[in-house]
């Protein structure tokens, strides 16, 4: 890739001016909108990329008798989005840009089984999303014409086999899932071999589809705010924040600073909580009993202060457009900044004391490497992508709210295997202590929510999930009810990636890279 300019858009709109013709670009400041036709998208697809862009997600919206095909991109080095437009009708078929961007490449595959649009040069459709007993073939729930209420005919009774990708003598695929013990959800891997080393991995997921997305039609935003804080609930602020900045520019509306100060200290603590769970459930792998119940008290009293002080453990219910709906008092604010000092200081003693355990070292060290090269095809997001050198961070290339004009240290390695998510992870937790503490030491007074009044519209909203990007687009009529809500969240990017990290490892290290991953099924069975 050659250099980068310093100023996202200008580079990207000036190659975009070679391809398309006049009147097709729209541009405001650090957002361009770009409408193409099929014959162009994969230029313009390609000029994107080689300027630095990454896919945020394709969102389909049904316009009478077509539809209208919007991919968003994001600059991965400083504020920039590029919404490139294409428009169609039935079923015709869109060209596939999985082999340009292979992030494209799950998006794709779910959009061709919910509406029904299929993407020329995929080699992998069909069967993805609605892939059990209760969806019979040619059902596209996406569309406006489907009916839920309406009885569906019983699918063909036919036998399901896996694809196989490893065609060799003794070749041989093992299932996990989709069905495990206590919390965890439902999902299948499919893992390929010759003898003990993972040959080829799949994952394939949506058991619980739940069609949040074409609920929410028609919905109010109180009643799709609930719907977004139930996507993944250990990150249900993260998605509220996302989707409530979307409302808000769409209305034109800014929260206040004392609300923007307090998102950013709520988002920090589910930030930090949710990287303890995620260590816990990586030592949990490797066998080690006592870090695993050290870490699981610790996770316990941070829910325990989100109880506390926000009235719920996961932080449902805080996060409007227009601000937050509570404040905090000098006694709960002290109460944050110790209890999260405490739990930061205690996480450092347990990974010092993991960083000179042989045992545990031999599990995580060189296990579950995924390149930055690879990193970098898949599009991965959020810790993951910076163990594996990839710094992409949206509080830091597009921040938002409080994180405007805010240093954010952001934490790399280079290594890429479960150790390195694991480093990254640690440093991540006192990256949110610190930010924890300055922003209550300097919380500006005033109110913590303002007024918001519907209007007609469509917006991105986005925030650093504790996963990764999390992206939310929405569109309202002028009397505030949804017509389309599309999440783009950090796990449905990073499925992919897992499977790649696998491959030539044994199948005792499946556990623990799948653990370092600490990927929710949830908030992809959307």
């Amino acid at each position: 890739m050659s250099d980068l300019p310093h100023a996202p858009n200008a580079a990207l709109l000036a190659a975009l001016t070679e391809i398309l013709p006049q009147g097709a670009i729209r541009s405001d400041g650090d957002q361009a909108e770009v409408e193409t036709s099929t014959q162009d998208l994969p230029n313009v697809v390609d000029a994107a990329v080689r300027n630095g862009y990454a896919l945020a997600g394709i969102v389909v919206e049904w316009e009478g008798s077509g539809w209208l095909c919007h991919y968003a991109f994001y600059c991965s080095y400083g504020p920039g989005f590029v919404h490139i437009l294409l428009r169609g009708t039935g079923g015709n078929p869109l060209p596939s840009i999985s082999p340009r961007v292979f992030s494209a490449d799950w998006p794709e595959r779910e959009i061709e089984d919910l509406f029904e649009i299929p993407f020329e040069g995929h080699p992998l459709l069909g069967d993805f999303v609605l892939h059990n007993e209760d969806w019979p073939e040619g059902i596209a729930p996406m569309r406006p014409a489907y009916d839920s209420a309406e009885p569906k005919p019983p699918r063909a009774d036919r036998v399901w086999r896996p694809q196989r990708f490893v065609d060799a003598p003794g070749a041989f695929s093992m299932s996990v899932g989709p069905i495990y013990s206590g919390i965890a959800e439902s999902a299948q891997f499919r893992l390929e071999s010759e003898g003990e080393q993972i040959l080829y991995a799949t994952p394939r997921l949506f058991y619980k589809y739940r069609g949040l997305e074409k609920i929410a039609e028609g919905q109010g935003i109180d009643d799709v705010l609930l719907l977004t804080e139930r996507l993944n609930g250990t990150s249900a602020l993260a998605h509220a924040l996302a989707f409530a900045q979307a409302a808000e520019a769409i209305a034109e509306v800014s929260p206040p600073p004392r609300a923007e100060a307090l998102r950013l200290v709520f988002a920090e603590l589910e930030r930090l909580r949710s990287h303890l769970s995620t260590i816990e459930e990586l030592v949990e792998s490797t066998g080690l009993g006592v870090p695993t119940a050290m870490l699981s008290s610790i996770v316990e009293d941070l829910l325990r202060l989100s109880g506390r002080v926000a009235g719920h453990r996961y932080l449902f219910g805080l996060v409007r457009p227009g601000g937050i709906t509570l404040d905090i008092s000098e006694t709960e604010s002290a109460d944050i900044a110790t209890t999260t000092w405490q739990a930061v200081a205690r996480l450092r003693r347990i990974v010092d004391q993991l960083a000179y355990d042989n045992g545990f070292l031999d599990r995580v060290e060189q296990v579950g490497t995924l390149h930055v090269a690879s990193a970098l095809r898949h599009g991965v997001v959020g810790p993951v992508g910076r163990a594996s050198g990839l710094g992409r961070d949206l509080r830091v290339i597009q921040p938002y709210g409080a994180y405007q004009g805010r240093e954010v240290h952001v934490a790399l390695a280079q290594e890429g295997d479960a150790f390195a998510r694991l480093r990254v992870l640690a440093s991540e937790a006192d990256e949110s202590l610190r930010l924890i503490e300055e922003v209550l030491a300097s919380l500006p007074a005033g109110p913590t929510l303002v007024p918001w009044q519907p209007r007609a519209g469509a917006a991105l909203g986005w925030s650093e999930a504790p996963i990764g990007a999390a992206f939310h687009w929405l569109r309202l009529s002028p009397v505030g009810c949804v017509l389309r809500w599309r999440v783009m969240p950090p796990s449905f990017t990073n499925w992919p990636a897992l499977a790649t990290a696998v491959e030539g490892f044994a199948f005792q290290d499946f556990p623990i890279i799948l653990a370092s991953f600490g990927l929710s099924v949830a908030e992809s069975d959307r």
